[in-house]
């Protein structure tokens, strides 16, 4: 007999279509159900060319899932694929139990991580959004059609109705919310660009290890953990680099992930805007995982989606101490080609504090570019517009002012 506190037991199904991108263990789709609060017992994966329309896997392989899942105790069944609302209610009358699908694994994860107030109505709205085409489902035991000539529906279609009603006039008024957030979030971003502030934005692939990063840099107390969507709030601070007397701004950002709902991209427009208006990206990538090649193009893609794949970008290999001895770089600084440009590529490791200082140099050579830009002669710190940082404006750096 399973105990009351033990997490419920899942089954994970996957299905491979031919794509590229394809994880026949199934390991991320377990690491998102182990966040979730779930406990997978069983993988099954099997080949398609495309979905079946009922049930996504045809009656045969649903009929071995039910009896994998009725072996292993399992009470709910997870799909690393995002399913129709009829495939997912078809599934459910089939097996016999929850079925859920990949999309609605992320909106739970995210409901049980956002903190802020912002983050909470993001996530409420991409929720809304996705339970707004599957009510359906929440009333398929009421009678859906009455027979007779001129009869309307049933009481399960007026209370279809109902719900979407509602529904809708939630997600309006939590877009309304969120809109008076994006000008608030405006209003910021205007007065940190009349104040000319350098913007960074970490971005990258959720557990690369950001927020660790992020806090070794800031020496900030942002919640930082190995697993997946550790954090979901934008946290930004002042960073005071040395090397050119001036503070940049630094954010921390909400981590992206294959498959990432639409929606959610969406909802977190106004979280992601840090990354539209940044001057640079620090793109972060655990260098310790086999995929982190498709990691990085899933990055690539959604920051196309949101306007932010022109943004001058610095690849950050983190997580060097994980690196096993064969796969250890030749040099920490090199660069690596993204859609046939190549871009500054760093390794280190923000646990251990390896090769922090070449990312701060990095960072104050980019700030100190675009203020030099902005005001010719003006980028070195000391306001005299020689480029010696001694201040006397003779530009030959010993500040005694007679240019020798």
């Amino acid at each position: 007999m399973q105990d009351k506190n033990a997490a419920p037991l899942a089954v994970l199904v996957g299905v491979d279509f031919g794509l590229p991108h394809f994880d026949a263990e199934l390991e991320e789709l377990g690491l998102l159900a182990q966040t979730a609060g779930l406990e997978p017992v069983a993988r099954i994966t099997c080949k398609r060319r495309a979905p079946d329309p009922a049930l996504f896997v045809g009656s045969g392989k649903a009929d071995e899932i039910k009896l994998l899942a009725e072996q292993h105790g399992a009470t709910e069944i997870l799909f690393d694929q995002a399913l129709s609302p009829a495939q997912q209610r078809n599934l459910e009358r089939t097996l016999g139990m929850p079925v859920n699908d990949r999309t609605m694994l992320i909106l739970e994860i995210f409901a049980q991580r956002a903190r802020s107030h912002e983050g909470k109505l993001q996530v409420e709205l991409a929720r809304l959004q996705y339970l707004s085409t599957r009510l359906v489902r929440r009333w398929s035991h009421l009678e859906r059609q009455q027979g007779g000539t001129g009869t309307r529906g049933g009481p399960g279609e007026t209370q279809i109705e109902l719900d979407r009603r509602m529904i809708n006039e939630a997600i309006k008024r939590i877009k309304e919310r969120l809109e008076k957030v994006k000008r608030q979030r405006a209003t910021q971003r205007r007065q940190r660009q009349r104040t000319d502030t350098f913007a960074v934005s970490l971005v990258g692939y959720t557990n690369a290890g950001k927020s660790t990063l992020f806090n070794a840099l800031v020496k900030a107390r942002t919640y930082a953990a190995d697993q997946l969507f550790a954090t979901l709030d934008t946290t930004t601070r002042q960073l005071y680099l040395p090397q050119i007397g001036r503070s940049i701004s630094l954010s921390d950002t909400v981590g992206f992930i294959r498959d990432l709902p639409h929606g959610l991209v969406e909802a977190f427009e106004a979280t992601l805007q840090e990354a539209v208006d940044a001057d640079l990206l620090l793109h972060v990538v655990d260098a310790s995982s086999p995929e982190w090649v498709e990691q990085i193009n899933e990055v690539q893609r959604v920051l196309g989606e949101i306007g932010a794949d022109k943004i001058p970008q610095v690849l950050v290999f983190n997580k060097l101490d994980a690196l096993p001895a064969d796969r250890e770089p030749v040099a920490l600084a090199d660069t690596y080609a993204i859609d046939s440009v190549q871009v500054p590529r760093l390794y280190l490791s923000a646990q251990k504090g390896i090769g922090l200082d070449a990312l701060r140099d990095l960072m104050a050579e980019a700030a100190q570019a675009k203020w030099q830009q902005a005001w010719p002669g003006q980028g070195d710190g000391d306001g005299d517009g020689d480029g010696d940082g001694d201040g006397d404006g003779d530009g030959d750096g010993d500040g005694d002012g007679d240019t020798p």
